[in-house]
């Protein structure tokens, strides 16, 4: 009877000894790494990067007049050097740790605490550091297609360090990293009001306060290289997969919808923007048919993980109709030289994926449904806000820090030095022999 009581004391001191632990272990358990989450993260940051490096390179290299077509590279090249300094010593801490709602503190400066077993989710935090910074390396890279061909280059690099620090870094805290917005229950999957909305309005606030080429819009400049644009384009339509699907974070079944509507809407909006100019024109244009899909790409971007194949289709033929009377409006109608189309095609087009994510995120059409309690309309009502806030302090932000570096450096470069190309004034290289 003793040695029968000995040992069930002994097996009540073992359990209780073993829930103690109970806690740790799930924690361990929840912070395991996950290796095929890992691998496609890690894949989806080198498209992502891709992006930028070669692909919105050559796209909007292609779109200018030769003797500019250096500066585009350059820019897109110093861009992706300066935005990563700066995420590692201040810009991924203001995004991603704590603070408040409206902008992250300092805890991960310089990358505290950021090291070989930190993570996130099931992934290593080093892989989503990584990850989030080409998405910071592509949105001020996609403004600089609306002060092509007239903007210093000192300029451009101080906005752009500028920029990153008050305008992205509060944005992205705002959706992604526990901000307002993320609180509110703002959708924006893989960055409509982040990078698109974000960098289109600013890209407007540049283009008008920089002012007009010379010659337009009577004499509007011609793309030098139509194959390197088409070329750029086409990276940029597979790059975005990455910026998508891996989104998700995950090798699921998100990720998987992503990359379907990603493609669909890009199809869908390619074709229509060319059926417009077809019928409006006489003829289909390379050019047209590779700004609809880019459309289609920004236009899916903020829904693609909540939305099905169908609303990736009407997503994609409602961008691509919207932006291309957007680009009509600003250039004819409004007479604002957006030199390769930022605003009508990023800004809008991010605006009408935000929109309608609100929309097709209905499981009654397709989509992955509504949060608990949530409505239809509110969520429409949500990603109006979204939109607003985005545009009106991105626009306010850009302002105020473009008057800042034209007190500093000043932001247009001479009528010579554009008349001569700022290949040779400003890098002094050429990128073709004369």
């Amino acid at each position: 009877m003793e040695n029968k009581i000995r040992r069930t004391a002994w097996t009540a001191l073992i359990l209780l000894t073993a829930l103690s632990f109970w806690p740790s272990v799930a924690a361990a358990a929840e912070a395991k790494l996950n290796g095929g989450n890992t691998a496609w993260i890690l894949t989806s940051t080198a498209l992502v990067l891709f992006m930028t490096i070669p692909g919105l390179a050559l796209f909007y290299g292609g779109l200018v007049r030769s003797k500019n077509v250096l500066s585009v590279l350059m820019q897109c090249f110093s861009i992706t050097c300066l935005v990563s300094i700066l995420w590692l010593v201040y810009a991924y801490s203001l995004a991603f740790s704590g603070g408040n709602a409206f902008v992250g503190g300092l805890g991960k400066a310089f990358f505290k605490g950021v090291s070989f077993g930190s993570m996130t989710g099931d992934i290593p935090e080093t892989v989503f550091a990584m990850f989030q910074l080409t998405f910071a390396i592509i949105t001020p890279a996609l403004i600089i297609g609306a002060f092509a061909e007239r903007m210093k280059f000192s300029a451009v690099f101080l906005f752009t360090g500028l920029w990153l620090t008050f305008v992205y870094a509060p944005v992205a805290h705002w959706v992604w990293g526990g901000g307002w917005l993320d609180a509110m229950g703002a959708l924006d999957f893989a960055g409509g009001t982040v990078v698109h909305i974000n960098s289109g309005v600013s890209a407007l606030v540049c283009a008008v306060l920089l002012g007009k080429r010379h010659g337009f819009p009577d004499q509007p400049p011609s793309p030098h290289n139509l194959t390197m644009t088409v070329t750029g384009a086409s990276m940029l339509w597979v790059g975005w997969f990455g910026f998508n699907a891996g989104s998700a974070l995950a090798a699921d079944g998100a990720a998987g919808m992503a990359m379907l509507v990603t493609h669909m809407s890009s199809a869908a909006a390619a074709l229509t923007w060319m059926f417009i100019e077809w019928s409006k024109f006489g003829k289909p244009s390379a050019l047209g048919i590779a700004t609809g899909a880019v459309a289609g790409l920004v236009g899916i971007t903020p829904a693609s993980g909540f939305v099905g194949p169908i609303g990736g289709l009407l997503i994609g033929v409602a961008t691509g109709f919207v932006c291309f009377n957007a680009v009509g409006i600003i250039k004819q109608k409004l007479r604002i030289d957006d030199s390769l189309d930022v605003f009508p095609v990023h800004g809008v087009g991010g605006m009408v994926g935000a929109l309608l994510t609100g929309v097709f995120v209905s499981s009654g059409l397709g989509g992955a449904g509504l949060a608990e309690g949530v409505s239809m309309g509110s969520q429409v009502g949500i990603q109006i806000v979204s939109i607003i806030a985005t545009t009106v302090y991105a626009g306010a932000g850009s302002f105020v820090i473009l008057k800042v570096v034209d007190a500093l450096v000043g932001l247009r470069a001479s009528a010579e030095d554009e008349q001569v190309g700022l290949d040779p004034s400003q890098h002094n290289e050429t990128g073709y022999e004369i």
